[in-house]
C-alpha cells in the first residue's frame, strides 16, 4: 500500500514527544513489510522540508496548527504522487478532519487521547485561553460524532478505548505502545538519598505544578531528599516553577542516554499527569526498575499496575502522592516487578498488530 500519515509534529520537531515516536516506530514496521509511507507534517525553524529517513518520505510545510492541515489538503489534491490507499489522520486535540476531503482512499484515525480536560489546562493568556477551553470542550464530542463516527480508530489503550465510545465511535482497535530502550540499560545503583524524578514537559496538563507541591510537603517529613525535574517548557513558566521550588535540580531537555541513567539512578518517579493515552515514561521508568507514583487517570492506569509497578491515587490530592512515596520509600513496590512489567512492551510486537490491522482495512 500507499500510505500517507498526517501528523501535526514529526522527527526533529522541537516540541515531539511520545505520540509522535509511536507514529514513527510503526509508520517504520510497515516500510519493513514492503509499504511505502509518506509523513507529512509540520515545519520548524532550520528543517529540511523534505528528507527521507529510514525509508519514510518526510515531507514538512506550514506551522502546526493551521498550516500543516491546509499543506495535507492542497498537497493530497493537488501535489505529484501515485494513488494514496490509505490516509492516517493522527489527532493531538485537533485531527485532519479528513472524511470531509479526502474522498479516494481509505482512513485511519489515530489517536494517543481524546483531549478532554485537557482544554481546560491549555499555556494561552488570559483571558484568551478560555477560546481553545471553551471550543475544545464542546466542539470535540461533536467532532467525533459528525465527522468520525464510521471511521476506523487505532489507539493505545483501553481508556482511549472507553473515551471514544462514549463519543460514539464504534470502530475501534487497541494497540499498545512499545517502548525504545538502549541496547543495554545502565548499570548502576540508585542514589543513596531518596530522589524523585519527574519525566515529562514543564506544563500544567502534566502535573508539574502537583509534582512540585509534592517535594516541598516530603521536605518536611524526609531530612534528606532529592527532586530531579527532566523536560523543557516555555522559559517564563520554567521560571516560575523554578521559584516556586528552588530546591529542585532542573535538568531541562536531555539526550537518550542520560534520560536513561537518570532513570536507573532516581528511586522514584512522580507522573501526577491528569489525562494521558497511555504513559510510554511509566514503562521507561519500570524497565530501569523505577516504580511509579501518579493519578488514577486515563492512560496512566493502563500503564502502571497499581500496587505492583506503582501506586495510583485519587485525582487532586497531592496529600495522596505523599502518601504514596513514602510507601515507595519503605520498599512497598518490588524492581524486579517493575522491570518484568515493562517487558511485555516492544515495537517489534505493537509494530506487528498494526501492520496486520492495516492490512485488514
Amino acid at each position: 500500500m500507499n500510505i500517507l500519515i498526517l501528523s501535526w509534529r514529526g522527527p526533529g520537531h522541537p516540541s515531539a514527544g511520545g505520540a509522535e515516536q509511536s507514529t514513527w516506530q510503526h509508520a517504520a514496521g510497515w516500510i519493513k513489510a514492503g509499504h511505502q509511507v509518506t509523513l507529512l507534517t509540520a515545519g520548524f525553524v532550520g528543517c529540511q522540508p523534505r528528507e527521507t529517513k529510514d525509508g519514510i518520505n518526510i515531507l514538512r510545510s506550514g506551522d502546526q496548527f493551521i498550516g500543516v492541515r491546509l499543506s495535507a489538503f492542497f498537497w493530497y489534491w493537488f501535489g505529484k504522487h501515485s494513488k494514496i490507499d490509505l490516509v492516517v489522520d493522527e489527532f493531538h486535540g485537533i485531527p485532519f478532519f479528513t472524511p470531509v476531503w479526502v474522498f479516494r482512499s481509505k482512513i485511519l484515525a489515530f489517536i494517543h487521547e481524546i483531549a478532554g480536560p485537557v482544554w481546560h489546562l491549555n499555556p494561552w493568556p488570559k483571558p484568551f485561553n478560555m477560546v481553545p477551553a471553551i471550543v475544545g470542550k464542546y466542539g470535540e464530542p461533536w467532532m467525533f460524532r459528525l465527522l468520525y463516527k464510521y471511521i476506523n480508530f487505532m489507539t493505545v489503550s483501553e481508556s482511549t478505548k472507553m473515551d471514544l465510545q462514549k463519543n460514539n465511535i464504534k470502530h475501534i482497535t487497541v494497540i499498545n505502545n512499545g517502548v525504545s530502550l538502549p541496547p543495554k540499560l545502565p548499570n548502576i545503583k540508585k542514589e543513596k538519598i531518596f530522589t524523585i524524578i519527574y519525566l515529562s514537559a514543564l506544563a500544567k496538563d502534566k502535573g508539574i505544578e502537583d509534582a512540585l507541591k509534592v517535594f516541598n510537603l516530603l521536605k518536611t517529613r524526609v531530612n534528606n531528599i532529592k527532586f530531579w525535574v527532566v523536560g523543557k517548557g516555555i522559559p517564563s513558566y520554567v521560571s516560575y516553577l523554578q521559584d516556586m521550588c528552588p530546591e529542585a535540580k532542573f535538568w531541562g531537555f536531555v539526550s537518550e542516554n542520560l534520560k536513561f541513567e537518570l532513570l536507573t539512578r532516581a528511586n522514584v518517579m512522580l507522573n501526577p499527569s491528569v489525562h494521558e493515552g497511555w504513559g510510554l515514561v511509566n514503562i521507561e521508568a519500570n524497565a530501569c526498575g523505577t516504580p511509579v507514583v501518579g493519578y488514577d487517570v486515563s492512560g496512566i492506569r493502563d500503564s502502571v499496575v497499581n500496587g505492583t509497578t506503582g501506586i495510583l491515587v485519587e485525582a487532586g490530592r497531592v496529600d495522596n502522592l505523599v502518601k504514596a512515596i513514602l510507601q515507595i520509600k519503605s520498599g512497598f513496590i518490588k524492581s524486579n516487578e517493575c522491570k518484568r512489567w515493562a517487558g511485555n512492551f516492544t515495537w517489534d510486537k505493537s509494530t506487528s498488530n498494526s501492520l496486520k490491522f492495516i492490512n485488514s482495512l
